[in-house]
């Protein structure tokens, strides 16, 4: 399987089937995506010790 470089466009029949998953509601797709979003910034934080990242820890807000 080929994996997309960063800012490749996300392919439309990829949107499509998130948003047939959730029969067409754009919210619950959208809530979705940025609850696997956290959990992965969760896991990522519970992986790094913090000496590797020189205190940096990653955050659910935007600055």
């Amino acid at each position: 399987m080929r994996e997309q470089p960063i800012g490749e466009a996300v392919k439309s029949d990829e949107r499509a089937e998130v948003f047939a998953y959730h029969r067409g509601d754009m919210h619950a797709a959208i809530d979705t995506l940025l609850e696997d979003i956290r959990r992965q910034l969760t896991l990522a934080e519970a992986a790094m010790s913090r000496g590797m990242t020189r205190g940096w820890r990653p955050s659910y807000d935007r600055d």
